[in-house]
């Protein structure tokens, strides 16, 4: 088995399609199909089932899958580790972050980065933080600047970088825009509707662990994870939220609730057991300085 077959398989298997596969490959059709008939020969087995415009793992190759993953993650290693011998600072740094962090923190970093380092290729990838996190433990990614997860995940390295401290908000057409001076009772905040993030997210399983605690169940009007457009819809009076205290104008009201203080963490995630190429390991030093 040659590594070119290794990665049309594994690609082909994550796209579920040779034509993705051949997009992403910068490859023909053909030619996918081509280094994927030579490596069944070779393995003497069927790897995929084409059933109508769907293509599926058999069980042969549900067993390559895993091991041709950890091949590709294992040769990346090694070509980032004998890279970082010449101590250049070059090459893909693969990088995913929410559209929050992006937008608020990163754009400095970013320029800092970039005029420091121009030969390094910067592939940046807007996920949600769960979506970031998981994408580096799979090997997907390089490092993550995402909401820190509330526990500790296996083989990642968590590092904060900023404390993010959390508000609850109103637009200043809600009913509870007027008790902006005043200390409102979680009850009587729990009453009105609220426009959260998804239950799959950091941030919302922080807010809810602040209302558990309470006892108190709230009312979810509406749910998205990004969190410009839970400033929009709270704008424009669809509920109350939490939001990120860097994100409050003048077109939302801050309130203070009796024992509600959230609060998250923002910083870098990294695989624990993979090297870090010289481009990552600055980019954590600027974030980190």
């Amino acid at each position: 088995m040659d590594t070119l077959s290794i990665l049309t398989f594994v690609t082909v298997a994550d796209t579920q399609s040779f034509s993705k596969a051949a997009d992403n490959l910068y490859l023909t059709q053909p030619a996918i199909s081509k280094r994927i008939a030579a490596l069944e020969e070779e393995l003497g087995s069927r790897l995929f089932d084409r059933i109508g415009r769907k293509i599926l793992l058999t069980e042969a190759g549900k067993e390559l899958y895993p091991r041709a993953k950890n091949i590709l993650l294992e040769l990346d290693d090694t070509r980032r580790a004998v890279i970082n011998l010449a101590g250049k600072v070059a090459g893909r740094l693969s990088l995913g972050t929410s559209h929050h962090i992006g937008l608020h923190r990163l754009p400095p970093i970013l320029r800092k980065f970039s005029n420091s380092f121009p030969d390094v290729e910067l592939d940046m990838q807007f996920l949600d933080s769960e979506t970031a996190c998981l994408a580096v433990e799979k090997g997907d990614l390089e490092m993550a600047i995402t909401t820190i997860p509330t526990t500790p995940l296996p083989n990642l390295v968590l590092v904060p970088v900023w404390e993010d401290p959390l508000k609850i908000v109103t637009g200043r057409s809600h009913p509870l825009a007027g008790k902006k001076n005043q200390t409102l009772a979680v009850n009587i905040l729990a009453e009105h509707p609220a426009v959260l993030t998804g239950r799959n997210t950091y941030t919302r399983e922080i807010i809810d662990e602040e209302f558990d605690k309470q006892g108190v169940s709230l009312k979810i009007k509406l749910s998205t994870n990004y969190l410009e457009t839970i400033k929009m819809l709270v704008n424009v009076g669809l509920g109350w939220s939490v939001l990120p205290v860097t994100m409050i104008d003048e077109d939302l009201v801050p309130l203070e609730v009796a024992e509600i203080n959230p609060s998250r963490s923002l910083g870098i995630v990294h695989h624990a057991n993979r090297t870090l190429s010289n481009a990552a390991r600055e980019m954590i030093g600027i974030l980190t300085s």
